[in-house]
């Protein structure tokens, strides 16, 4: 009896662990988890609470869609490798709709700023609409409709984007029937990788603000687009 008890709190002790790390080091080293927030909030002119509730909110998402999958897996009777291998050709879906979202905003990020540059863009101001015929006026504003778009787009990217290394943490102890354990180790995981999110991009926005950045606010959304779709390539191709 007390040699299965030591071997459960060994197993108990060695899981929280092993979520603990692995989620730290998936987050840090994965620059879908940060860029993409630390980007759009500069483009889009985002508060840095804003840009920090959209971050905790994606990275939420990200969490629980894995945590869905992996139970959805168990109660089909599906093991680990059925899993893990489903998260992996989701991972890649959503790797490239990144590389997509970010091909789409570039595109129009260099339109707005030719438009900007050449002062057709209207401007609402409490429903009065108007353009600038001077060239390079920049508002420090962005349309809510257009945020609420991007929010969306950005969301539903995180959500359908797997967290790999939280399924065999979490079905290991499930298919064991220590279903507190898997939800104990889950915690711990989607804590401990939303957290890093939130700090990351918290730390980012600070130092990016000292930056002189005022050159290049007029590309600001091109280079948000260029730098989320490079993201999504280097998840693919490098595997970070």
């Amino acid at each position: 009896m007390g040699t299965e008890t030591l071997a459960v709190d060994a197993l108990s002790i060695n899981l929280l662990a092993a979520a603990a790390v692995l989620a730290l080091t998936h987050t840090v080293l994965g620059p879908d988890h940060t860029l993409p927030f630390i980007m759009l909030g500069r483009a889009q002119k985002w508060t840095s609470r804003r840009t920090l509730l959209v971050t905790f909110l994606c990275g939420l998402g990200h969490v629980l869609s894995s945590l869905l999958l992996g139970g959805i897996g168990l109660a089909l009777g599906y093991g680990v490798a059925h899993v893990t291998k489903a998260e992996a050709v989701r991972g890649d879906l959503a790797a490239w709709g990144l590389v997509a979202f970010g091909a789409a905003y570039l595109v129009w990020g260099v339109r707005h700023a030719v438009r900007t540059r050449q002062g057709i863009v209207p401007h609402d101001h409490h429903g009065h609409v108007h353009l600038h015929t001077q060239g390079d006026h920049e508002h420090a504003h962005a349309g809510p409709e257009r945020s609420r778009t991007t929010f969306w787009a950005l969301f539903v990217v995180f959500v359908l984007g797997p967290c790999e290394p939280l399924i065999p943490l979490f079905v290991l102890p499930a298919s064991r029937g220590r279903w507190e354990l898997a939800a104990l180790t889950a915690l711990v995981f989607s804590v401990v990788t939303i957290a890093t999110m939130v700090i990351l991009v918290a730390v980012a926005l600070a130092g990016v603000r000292r930056l002189p950045l005022a050159a290049l606010e007029r590309w600001s959304h091109a280079l948000a687009g260029g730098v989320i779709a490079a993201s999504g390539l280097a998840v693919i191709f490098l595997g970070l």
